[in-house]
C-alpha cells in the first residue's frame, strides 16, 4: 500500500475530526481494514519526544476502507500554535504500515 500525504488544521479548543477512504494500490478498490488497529500521533518533528495521540476509528463496514481521526476539544485546547507533522500506522498481527502522513497546522482560537 502507497502511502498518502494528507496535510490537516486544527483549531485549538475545537472538536477535530477528519476522515480518509484508504484504496487498494494494485485493484484501486477500497482497502479492507478487517483484523486491523490503528494509531496515529502529532509531533512537532519526527523526532520530538513528546507526542499528541489521536483517537482512531474504523466506521463499519471495514470494507470501506475509512479512518477517522479525532481529538476533543479539550485536548485541541493544550496544543501550541504552530506545525506539526502526524501520521496514521496500521497493524496486523507483527506487521505495521504507515499509510497516511502529512503535516498538522493548530491555529489559536480567538474565542474563549
Amino acid at each position: 500500500m502507497a502511502v498518502y500525504v494528507s496535510n490537516i488544521v486544527i483549531n485549538s479548543g475545537t472538536t477535530f475530526s477528519e476522515t480518509f477512504t484508504l484504496e487498494s494500490a494494485t485493484t484501486n478498490a477500497s482497502f479492507d481494514l478487517s483484523g486491523y488497529s490503528g494509531a496515529a500521533q502529532m509531533r512537532k518533528h519526527a523526532g520530538a519526544s513528546t507526542g499528541h495521540d489521536f483517537t482512531v476509528e474504523f466506521p463499519e463496514p471495514l470494507s470501506a476502507g475509512q479512518i477517522i481521526l479525532t481529538m476533543t476539544a479539550t485536548t485541541t485546547a493544550t496544543l501550541k500554535a504552530g506545525r506539526y507533522v502526524y501520521d496514521i500506522v496500521i497493524t496486523t498481527g507483527s506487521t505495521k504500515q504507515t499509510v497516511v502522513e502529512g503535516n498538522v497546522l493548530v491555529r489559536e482560537g480567538v474565542t474563549r
